[in-house]
């Protein structure tokens, strides 16, 4: 029998605002309830007010790791993709938020993680050392990232190019990466925008893609970013 062994939260000894700001954060019951009752509100919202259609829920995969990208114009995107998974990935659930928009202040970081269940990266200081803890916890953890490689939202609607960012979590590895394509988000929620406007919203899923031969390394990133870019844009129709 193997011996037991006590391991400690990785975000032991951390205060409340450090565990928020995060990427070791771990979930907690009060956490995972929290994210459970947002995401239940949020369903039936999408389904009131945009008439959400999910067209490819098949092509998700049944158990974790695995990483959901999209196109991104709206702060509906990462609420809508949360909204598309099995309740039972609630709390392993992490959407990667701007730090620089939503962890600067404490009302709107409680919200991201009490709500969304967010972990932050600092889109002017994103040191290598961030990327690999993405990975470690990725690889190590069975937890499910949602993730927007162009960086930041649309101003004008159209998709922008990839970041390699995302090749960096999942070269050299197995984990399936799902292309997602979100139409509508732009029209119930530009980025000038305060108030959703109730605009029909289509979620456009497709069959995962991994990269088990790509290098780790820059143009292996690079690689990654302009194939996934291909595939979600292959869902626009």
């Amino acid at each position: 029998m193997e011996e037991w062994r006590f391991e400690p939260a990785h975000d032991f000894g951390l205060s409340a605002e450090q565990r928020r700001q995060s990427l070791r954060r771990e979930v907690g019951l009060e956490s995972a309830i929290s994210c459970l009752l947002w995401r239940l509100i949020t369903r039936f919202y999408l389904a009131l007010a945009h008439r959400l259609e999910i067209c490819g829920r098949e092509n998700l995969p049944k158990r974790s790791p695995f990483v959901l990208v999209a196109n991104h114009a709206s702060h509906l995107d990462a609420i809508i993709l949360g909204g598309i998974l099995p309740l039972r990935f609630v709390g392993a659930v992490f959407p990667i938020a701007a730090g620089d928009t939503f962890f600067t202040k404490r009302s709107s970081s409680i919200f991201a993680t009490a709500c969304m269940n967010a972990l932050p990266i600092w889109r002017k200081n994103c040191g290598a050392h961030s990327l690999r803890d993405l990975r470690e916890r990725l690889l190590n953890g069975a937890c499910v990232y949602i993730l927007f490689p162009e960086g930041t939202r649309s101003r004008s609607g159209e998709m922008g190019n990839f970041k390699p960012g995302l090749g960096r979590l999942v070269a050299q590895t197995n984990i399936p990466v799902v292309p997602c394509y979100l139409r509508g988000t732009f029209d119930a929620l530009p980025p000038s925008g305060r108030i959703p406007r109730w605009k029909k919203i289509r979620v456009n899923i497709g069959q995962p893609v991994s990269f088990p031969s790509a290098a780790n390394d820059r143009i292996g990133w690079e690689a990654i970013a302009r194939s996934t870019e291909t595939a979600v844009r292959a869902l626009t129709n």
